[in-house]
């Protein structure tokens, strides 16, 4: 659930406001209570202030016999129940059920001796005695309720000041979060990014270590950037071989055309002696002669390679078919491979999208990738050819793959490099899979190697899909 950045910033957030809300609501709470209890108190102490007033009324009968004072007195004690009347679930709250009875108990005990001197005029000293103790009962009531509502007006204050304390701990730990998670995995990171920049652009691709577990924002821009310096280094790899091939093709385009004349005059001059001398030479000198031709004719395909890989013009690129492009290609060396003894097997995907090529060029390709898997393939093995989509949806993937010894890894470096050959003198010129390289490449393409330990070799063209086409723009049919 809280996997990003952004959902912990916004997880972060929201419990803090969840927090600010609900002390807010508990402060205004405090202050409500304390509201209210200020008014309890003061209710409380008009009742105590009118207990009072009673028994100043009262000192004044006994002491004056002033039947008018006692009136009075009687007159506040009905403002007395009825603050009494308005305090009763408070005043059982704080002292309790019983405490309350008795000042019921007391208040109207003491009403009626009132309403008794009243009546008599001069009181007893026993009466006298019963009022006094009432009245002191009454006003030590109103005393202990009045201290208990003042001490629950102290106690929510208390609560409310604590309340800023809480404000400022939750500011502190939001601020400490935010921090935390902003150093770890945003500031961090970048800073690690930043020196993996500095790294790349002094030609350092490795790539930086990312956390299996991480999938939030930072880490998506990370592996975003392990791939691009992925791609920076497959396309300075392509650029440098491009740059190689290309200064290289200069240089034997004019070696080759130089090669051609002499090549021509030495394979010319043996026919002739051929034929001049057919009657005069023996067997060792017809051998000679064939010998003389057979290398003139070696030399020939080797120009002729060279030119090839030289060619700096573009053939038209017309629609093709993919699987027609490696069935005629496979016709051209079908034969090859049977006399091998290596078995051949192909898959082809259905309804595969065209390409835009050319198809001599690709046909080239495919044949002197397909005779090298042929080649390095013992007698028995199998080379398989297979057509489909790329992954990306973009291109289509044609793999050569064999069950030959493999391809070592100090040898996957060079294997697109001109006259890097594996083969023995006589039997290779090294530019079977150099002039590959680079005819895929004109074709917008890419051209990969694999060898897995296990052994065998998958050699895998990429061709980028055709655009959506004119209506005359059909697939053609390969010819061989």
């Amino acid at each position: 659930m809280l996997r990003t950045i952004r959902s912990k910033m916004i997880f972060t957030f929201a419990v803090s406001l969840f927090s600010v809300l609900v002390l807010a609501v508990f402060h205004l709470g405090s202050l409500s209570t304390l509201r209210e209890r200020y008014l309890v108190s003061e209710r409380v102490e008009d009742l105590q202030n009118n207990i009072l007033e009673v028994r100043r009324f009262e000192k004044n009968f006994l002491l004056y016999h002033d039947v008018s004072s006692l009136r009075e007195g009687l007159d506040y004690l009905d403002e007395v129940d009825r603050l009494a009347g308005g305090l009763t679930g408070g005043m059982a709250h704080e002292l309790g059920e019983k405490a309350y009875r008795e000042f019921l108990n007391d208040l109207g005990a003491y009403r009626t001796a009132l309403s008794r001197l009243s009546e008599q005029g001069k009181p007893t000293p026993e009466e006298t005695e019963a009022v006094r103790n009432k009245g002191k009962a009454l006003t030590d009531f109103a005393t202990r309720l009045l201290s208990a509502k003042r001490a629950r007006i102290h106690e929510t204050i208390r609560q409310s000041l604590a309340l800023p304390f809480a404000f400022v701990g939750v500011f502190l730990a939001v601020t400490i979060a935010v921090v935390a998670l902003v150093s770890t995995r945003v500031l961090r990171p970048l800073a690690l990014l930043r020196e993996t920049t500095r790294r790349v652009g002094d030609g350092d691709f490795r790539p930086v270590a990312l956390r299996s577990d991480l999938s939030d924002e930072i880490s998506g821009l990370m592996g975003a950037f392990n791939r691009m310096a992925h791609q920076i280094e497959v396309n300075q790899e392509d650029l440098l071989q491009a740059r190689k091939m290309a200064a290289l093709g200069t240089f034997t385009a004019g070696v080759a055309h130089e090669l051609n004349n002499p090549l021509n005059n030495i394979a010319l001059t043996a026919d002739a002696l051929r034929e001049d001398y057919a009657d005069t030479l023996d067997a060792d000198g017809r051998e000679l002669v064939d010998d003389i031709t057979g290398q003139a004719d070696r030399a020939a395909d080797i120009v002729r390679n060279l030119l090839d890989f030289s060619r700096t013009e573009r053939p038209p690129l017309v629609l093709l078919d993919p699987a027609e492009v490696v069935r005629s290609s496979l016709g051209l060396v079908k034969n090859q491979i049977q006399g091998a003894g290596v078995r051949l097997e192909t898959a082809y995907a259905p309804e595969l999208p065209p390409i835009r090529g050319d198809m001599r060029s690709l046909q080239q390709v495919l044949v002197n990738i397909v005779q090298n898997a042929a080649q390095a393939t013992p007698p028995g093995g199998v080379v398989r050819v297979e057509t489909c989509l790329g992954r990306d949806a973009g291109h289509v993937r044609i793999s050569v793959a064999d069950t030959g010894p493999g391809i070592a890894p100090s040898v996957r470096e060079h294997i697109f490099e001109p006259f890097f050959t594996t083969k023995g003198v006589g039997k290779g010129t090294g530019l079977g899979l150099a002039v590959a390289y680079s005819l895929v490449k004109r074709h917008g393409g890419r051209i990969e190697v694999e060898s897995p330990e296990d052994g065998g070799a998958v050699f895998t063209v990429r061709l980028p899909i055709a655009p959506p086409a004119t209506p005359e723009d059909a697939p053609e049919q390969g010819t061989s």
